[in-house]
Order: C-alpha cells, then structure tokens, then sequence
C-alpha cells in the first residue's frame, strides 16, 4: 500500500528508480501527481457574483486576459526536454545551505519585527507580537504523495517543531507547494484549543479546510480585508490560477496578502505571473514596506510566463509596487521547472544591478535566516 507523506518520513512502498526515472523531472513528476491526485476530494466553488468580473460560472479567472496552456501543455513540455535536452543536474542534486537561527529567541519574540525564510514560499513573519505563517510546506514532497512528486532540495529552515506558537497562517492558493495537507494539521494540531492558528484563506478553500477538521477559518475575495489582534489582513489580486486534480482548476481563488498595522505593510505575492494587478494594489494599498516576491520556476518561458515570474520580472513588480525593500522566495526549496535551482538568485543580481538596485533593498535570505525588519 502507499503510504501517507508525512515530514521527512520514508514512504512504505518503494518503487524500482529506474522504472521512476523517465518521470522523475517536470513535468513527469507534475502529471503524476495531478493524476493520483484525482482521488482527492474536490473543493467546495462558491456561487459567481456577477458584479465582480472575476468570477465566472464554476470558479475564477484573472483580471488580464494572457495565454495559459494548462495540462494540456505538458506533452509539448517534456517532448521538449526529450528532444532539445536540458542540462544534467550535478550528481547528488543541489543542496543550499541553511542559517544557524535560534528557535529560542524566535519564541520569546513579542516585540521586534522579524522574518525568517523557512524555505520556497513559507516564511514566518513576527509583528506586533503575533506569529505568522505564510504558505506553510514541511513536507518532503509537494504532491499527494510520498513516493512521487516535486521533492526537497534544501530541509525546511526551520523545523516544525522549533516554531513558535502560531497564531495566524495565510493561503495563498491550493498548489501542493503551497498548501500542504500535512503541514495545515500539524499546525492545527499543535495549537491550543481556541488559541490559533487562524487561517485566512482566498475564497473557496474554507470547505476543504472544514473537511481536514479545521474550522477556525477566515475566507476572502480579492479586496476583502479581516482583522487580527490589531492587524489587518488584505487579499489582493495576483495572476495565477488554482487545482488539486484534473477536475477543479479554477473552482476556488488564488490571492495575494497585504498585511497592515497602523506604520508598516508586508506585501506576500504567494505565487503570480507578472501583470497589472501590481501596481493597482500599490494605488490601493500602498506604500508596502517589505514585499515578498518569487523568483523561480519560470522555465520554459512559453509554458510558466503566464504564472510564474522570473528575476526580472519580479525586479519589475517590486519596482511597481512602489515597495521600500523586497525579499526574494519561491527558489531553491524544490525542483520544480526546467531552470537549475540555483540559477534564479543569480539572474536576480544581474537584473537588480541592470536596473541600479542594491541588493540591501531587493535582498536574497539563506534558508532558514532570521531577519529584523524597522517597523
């Protein structure tokens, strides 16, 4: 039988690597998951409301029309990588090396502003005395399942147990990367009853939460706001698109989270493709502060452009922004597209000293560093 994934546990069933290997790159391992995944149950679609053009009948769509190949785009994708090559990954994969943090301090914190990148899109944010997790992914596989899928080049940097109580996580869409079946109960689990976390996701997810026995959920729609024990949490729209199976693709939203106190605004773009919507949340919401913003999984272009953005474009989105100071994400952490892992920081420097930004204002961290922000 296969077994569950669970964080960093060996799968129960083992299959031969060579029978694997044709399908152990993207986008093998894309559409093997997508295809188990098919037994998963399917996530509750609100009604459209036809006042907001972005909601269609079934689901969502983004506010600029572009291309989007969908599944359908994954032959085209590895006939590509079979015909035209790509280069070899190095023997034993890429490893990054983790920060020395410490858990200790991170848990009597109830004062400073900080950030701690754990890796890909989870970052744990520290403000106001409230602790936050943003797309949180422990697991060593974003997939179903343990023996197939996207798997960990770097550890998370920070273990779960070493995490400080957490009292609020925010979603930005239900990609396996970025929103882990795992992680969510560990994180419910840990938390005292009635005590957090409270989980503020885009709107359609709350019934798919409600089905892992998770009630203490707040579902928005783009431009929607909530509040927390004195902050404010906004979802704003990015370009991307959502699905757990081969069924529900668009059935629920994907969002961006801008998060206030009454000085200083953290912008996190989950997952996006470069469009306007950037610079309509800056004249919405801004100035941002500190924008979070990826930077990987963007090969091939004709494939990812719509939804992934790469080092310049996010040079880009984080001068439309408006933002005082930008941290890269969504690099190194997993293996999930064409480009080499360790090619998107190095793209990212050239394109910040093409464009006269310092690295101190649009920064990379190392997995698992800890960072004291100004309020």
């Amino acid at each position: 039988m296969i077994g569950f994934r669970r964080f960093g546990f060996p799968p129960r069933w083992v299959v031969p690597g060579r029978l694997l290997r044709p399908f152990l790159r993207p986008p093998g391992v894309w559409a093997i998951s997508v295809l188990v995944a098919v037994t998963a149950s399917a996530c509750q679609t609100p009604p459209a409301n036809p006042a907001k053009p972005h909601h269609v009948p079934g689901g969502f769509r983004n506010n600029a029309p572009h291309v989007s190949h969908g599944f359908l785009g994954l032959p085209r994708w590895r006939w590509d990588q079979l015909t035209k090559g790509i280069p070899p990954r190095p023997e034993g994969g890429y490893r990054f090396p983790l920060a020395r943090n410490d858990p200790a301090a991170l848990r009597e914190n109830r004062s400073r502003t900080t950030l701690t990148w754990i890796g890909h899109a989870s970052f744990l944010l520290q403000v106001n005395g409230v602790n936050i997790l943003t797309d949180p992914q422990f697991s060593e596989r974003a997939s179903p399942f343990s023996w197939i899928g996207p798997r960990r080049v770097t550890a998370p940097g920070l273990a779960p147990e070493a995490l400080p109580p957490i009292e609020v996580v925010v979603i930005s869409h239900n990609h396996y990367d970025h929103l882990d079946i795992d992680t969510v109960k560990f994180l419910h689990r840990r938390g005292a009853p009635g005590k957090g976390p409270r989980f503020f996701v885009p709107l359609g997810l709350k019934a798919w939460f409600a089905k892992a026995g998770i009630t203490d959920v707040v579902e928005l729609d783009w431009w929607e706001k909530a509040e927390y024990r004195g902050l404010v949490f906004h979802s704003v729209p990015v370009q991307h698109f959502s699905a757990r199976t081969l069924f529900d693709r668009n059935e629920t939203l994907w969002t961006g989270w801008v998060v206030a106190t009454s000085s200083w605004k953290f912008f996190f773009a989950g997952d996006a493709g470069y469009s306007r919507d950037f610079q309509e949340i800056a004249r919405r919401l801004g100035p941002i502060d500190l924008a979070a913003l990826p930077i990987g999984a963007y090969e091939p272009r004709w494939f990812m452009q719509a939804m992934h953005l790469n080092p310049e474009e996010a040079v880009q989105a984080y001068l439309d922004l408006g933002s005082r100071r930008a941290v890269a994400m969504h690099w190194g952490t997993f293996d999930l597209t064409d480009e080499p892992p360790d090619e998107p920081p190095n793209r990212l420097g050239a394109a910040l000293r093409k464009a006269g930004i310092s690295s101190d204002r649009f920064f990379l961290m190392q997995h698992g560093e800890t960072r004291n922000l100004e309020p």
